[in-house]
């Protein structure tokens, strides 16, 4: 659910990988990894990628929490 997050607030913002990866100081391929669920984020990666997708972490988390719940009803 947190990747798909991801992928979502990137598109929303009408970024690339590659251009969210140059926003985090990574490559395309970190982000491409993390979005095909290859690679796992760890909570300081995190906290970078919604730096650079200008949503604060616990609003992240808010949603993400509203999303498990919303799927668990």
């Amino acid at each position: 659910m947190v990747i798909a997050m991801v992928r979502e607030l990137r598109e929303q913002k009408h970024l690339t990988q590659k251009e969210l990866a140059e926003k985090i100081g990574s490559d395309q391929t970190f982000i491409s990894k993390i979005e095909i669920g290859e690679r796992r984020l760890d909570i300081i990666e995190l906290k970078y990628i919604c730096d650079a997708l200008e949503i604060e972490l616990t609003e992240f988390v808010k949603q993400l929490e509203l999303k498990i719940m919303n799927k668990t009803k």
